[in-house]
């Protein structure tokens, strides 16, 4: 809907999720959502984020039960942790989110707290593209009946839930079974998910773009224990064998724990249902590995460097 003008007229509203501990966060939520009410947009805040006595009567307080409804984006600050329960929220509702990082990592940042105030320009002009991030389904079967279901944008793990005791495993690829490990756990997780756990489990980096899972042992006591890179169709299962003398508990993103007792079957696959991130920024997924990790790159010439020094000689 327009005016006489030619001017949009849609309120447009924004959710904005905050860390509840961080005191940065709640003078940022302070700050972005003073700017974003200057600009017309509606800022709206979970029920259990409204007590920001500096927004009280400016903000609107939404129910935890559908606080996504008729929002066009969802901003995120805190880290990867705070930006994982956001995509809990806008996951399925066709909204996509946009992290500012205020922890140490943030790989699913799209911004850092040094630019927060471009971002919020960014969503002002609605300058931002969208892309999809793979998620996976999984089920838990015990005796043949689905007893537990849930999703993740990173990784489903599987773990022992005793430190003092192994899980005995057993690893299937698209209905036929690969390996049984004496392990601490194994690691099911997208190309987003590359960056997380699955790193520190010893699994590769892969590309947002690349359509894979990956499946990533956790300290496996076997000779073949490496990380595999399945395609995007193939369906994995783990199962607890049934000797096994504790039980295991299955993570979504560090969230969501489910107890695994023995015998228990974990069936995971690619979601149907993406992720939506907002993109502020056009920077490579190269440069941000250098960014966040760090990564030493003194040497490096480039291409049209190289071309221009044999120019001039």
């Amino acid at each position: 809907m327009t005016d006489t003008a030619g001017r949009s007229t849609d309120r447009r509203r924004i959710l904005l999720v905050t860390h509840p501990r961080r005191r940065e966060a709640h003078d940022d939520a302070v700050h972005v959502a003073t700017a974003l009410i200057a600009a017309g947009i509606e800022v709206a805040l979970l029920e259990t984020d409204h007590a920001v006595p500096e927004l009280e009567g400016r903000a609107r307080t939404v129910p935890r039960d559908d606080p996504v409804a008729g929002c066009e984006l969802v901003v995120v600050l805190g880290g990867d942790g705070t930006i994982l329960w956001g995509a809990e929220l806008a996951r399925g509702a066709n909204v996509p989110i946009l992290g500012v990082n205020l922890g140490h990592v943030g790989f699913l940042a799209e911004a850092e707290r040094t630019e927060l105030k471009d971002t919020v320009q960014h969503i002002v002009e609605r300058d931002y593209t969208v892309e999809e991030r793979t998620t996976l389904d999984v089920r838990v079967h015990m005796d043949g009946k689905v007893v537990h279901t849930g999703w993740a944008l990173n990784e489903v793990s599987v773990e022992k839930a005793a430190r003092e005791r192994m899980l005995e495993l057993t690893v299937e690829i698209d209905g036929r079974p690969l390996s049984t490990w004496g392990c601490d756990g194994v690691v099911v997780a997208t190309p987003t998910g590359s960056t997380a756990y699955a790193f520190s489990a010893g699994g590769p980096v892969v590309w947002p773009d690349v359509e894979a899972v990956l499946v990533v042992p956790i300290s496996a006591h076997a000779l073949f224990a490496r990380p595999l890179v399945v395609g995007p169709r193939s369906r994995v299962a783990v199962e607890v064998v049934g000797s096994t003398e504790g039980i295991g508990v299955i993570w979504c993103d560090g969230r969501r724990p489910h107890d695994l007792p023995p015998g228990a079957r974990i069936e995971v696959s690619r979601s149907a249902v993406p992720v939506l991130l907002a993109r502020v920024s056009s920077t490579s997924f190269t440069d941000r590995l250098v960014a966040k990790f760090n990564l030493s790159v003194e040497g490096w010439r480039g291409a049209a460097r190289a071309a221009r020094d044999v120019t001039a000689t």
